[in-house]
């Protein structure tokens, strides 16, 4: 079986969460770097780490590593690759993105034409051809230099694997689905506890809360750029990573998951995209302030994304938008928290006060970067609910009988 080196970029601080869902999966982590975990598999883990992996951006193929520092360089060492065994004659191909860090060749144009023409060059002694056709599917390239070491992956994903295909409905600053989940999966909530998100916002939150319940796979209803390569990966493993995917199900299921927001118009999108999730089962939402957050039950989770005051936009039903109403918002958060029994609550945010005002020193705080963001993960760890004695279901049983 043929083995290939898989790369797959993530959020900056969530590698730990990514290694653990792909040694889930049962593939071998070959290195963690800031951003990215490379490990791997056969063919099958293709499919399946687009299809089950809530936490990576995209998974690419590893076609080639080296150090390179001049322009020339680059260009015969591009061309040395075996492009020809993964792009076919009327393939369309090209560079869609070059990234540059710390390297004495920064130019992106420059890095992608380079490449580009590398890569003609090579499949022309290949194919023995001057010219060729681009007409048919498409194998988008991505290169990575960093302190003058180039890697080069060719991207199996297409869209990123954030864009799940439930969320048609959105609004202003959301949190991206691939990071919702990995800060849920940084929590301890499990689909038996009650989850709260006071600033759902499209409802990102509550979904993926949902999705990782009913351990339905994230990609099950999205296609992938690279199904159509049908010289490296036959159909039946996307069939066989579907089917697998259906089984996992969790169809019987019963959680309680609560999306909040303000803005009416973020909770009709919220609604929404519950719906195309087909979660919308599993999930309430309703149009309330944080100020009136409170509950009956014990040992929930609040798991939230406020504001920070970078959503200036004219147009929105936020009244806490505008740095100056922070304070007020963060102590409204940190008074609602306070009236909740034994409650965890963990939030994301770039706002630098925010313990200040909710009134109490996070138990635990995480740096993520939310896109180019720097913000932090604040984790509040409320009591843990006592544990039942394991007899005392048959117990109960033996009484009723």
């Amino acid at each position: 079986m043929e083995i290939f080196e898989l790369t797959a970029p993530c959020h900056f601080g969530l590698e730990a969460v990514l290694k653990k869902e792909i040694m889930a999966l049962g593939y071998d982590i070959v290195k963690v770097e800031d951003g990215k975990v490379i490990f791997r598999g056969g063919i099958d883990a293709i499919c399946r780490a687009n299809i089950f992996l809530r936490t990576a951006e995209r998974i690419l193929i590893n076609i080639g590593r080296f150090h390179a520092v001049t322009f020339d360089e680059l260009f015969e060492k591009t061309k040395a690759l075996n492009w020809h065994e993964y792009i076919p004659y009327n393939g369309r191909f090209w560079v869609t993105k070059a990234t540059s860090v710390k390297s004495k060749l920064f130019s992106p144009s420059d890095i992608q034409s380079i490449m580009k023409k590398a890569m003609v060059e090579c499949m022309k002694l290949k194919y023995n051809v001057n010219q060729f056709p681009e007409e048919g599917e498409d194998y988008p390239i991505r290169v990575t230099i960093m302190k003058d070491e180039v890697s080069i992956g060719l991207d199996t994903s297409g869209a990123s694997l954030h864009k799940r295909g439930y969320r048609l409905s959105t609004v202003k600053a959301p949190i991206t689905e691939t990071l919702a989940a990995a800060l849920i999966m940084l929590t301890p909530w499990k689909h038996d506890r009650i989850l709260v998100d006071p600033f759902c916002g499209s409802g990102t939150f509550p979904i993926e809360a949902a999705l990782i319940g009913a351990n339905i796979a994230p990609g099950m209803n999205r296609s992938f750029i690279s199904e159509n390569w049908t010289h490296i990966i036959p159909k039946k493993e996307w069939y066989n990573a579907i089917n697998e995917a259906e089984d996992m199900i969790i169809h019987d299921i019963s959680m309680d998951i609560q999306g909040y927001d303000i803005n009416g118009n973020a909770v009709k999108a919220a609604m929404e995209n519950a719906k195309n999730a087909e979660v919308d089962k599993f999930i309430h939402f309703q149009q309330r302030p944080v100020s009136k957050l409170s509950h009956r039950k014990k040992y929930g989770f609040i798991i939230t994304n406020p504001p920070y005051g970078m959503r200036l936009d004219a147009s929105s039903d936020s009244q806490y938008d505008a740095p100056s109403d922070l304070p007020n918002l963060y102590r409204e958060i940190g008074e609602a928290y306070q009236n909740l029994d034994s409650w965890s609550m963990f939030l994301i945010t770039a706002y630098e006060q925010a313990e200040k005002y909710i009134g109490r020193k996070a138990d635990k705080n995480r740096k993520i970067y939310n896109g180019m963001i720097k913000s932090y993960f604040y984790q509040y760890m409320g009591a843990k609910p006592p544990h039942r004695p394991k007899n005392s279901i048959s117990t109960n049983k033996n009484k009723q009988a």
